[in-house]
């Protein structure tokens, strides 16, 4: 599995971005999606998850009502509308992909999201 994001850039505090996330190879094994970002000198962490068909999504508590993650199985692909954004959410954004059968993370490289004040 190959996942390549796309869409991050430079945006004012309250502006929106919407990452996408191409998935390639055995899309097919793919369980869970989700997106993670990292902010210079903190760990990686869960900003939301989605599973196969959709039907259940998970949030941060911090980007609740902001932050909206949705799957185009047809498509491989997933996407992160991101509303309200804050500087606190400038980090790099990760695309993950999760294959329960061979119980394997995959990550895609990042796209770097700034938020200014």
């Amino acid at each position: 599995v190959q996942l390549v994001e796309s869409g991050g850039g430079l945006v004012q505090a309250g502006g929106s971005l919407r990452l996408s996330c191409a998935a390639s190879g055995r899309t097919f094994d793919i369980n869970v999606m989700g997106w993670y970002r990292q902010a210079p000198g903190k760990q990686r962490e869960l900003v939301a998850t989605i599973t196969r068909g959709g039907g259940s999504t998970n949030y941060a508590d911090s980007v609740k009502g902001r932050f909206t993650i949705s799957r185009d199985n047809a498509k491989n692909m997933m996407y992160l509308q991101m509303n309200s954004l804050k500087p606190d959410d400038t980090a790099v954004y990760y695309c993950n992909a999760y294959v329960r059968k061979y119980e394997y993370d995959y990550w895609g490289q990042g796209t770097q999201v700034t938020v200014s004040s």
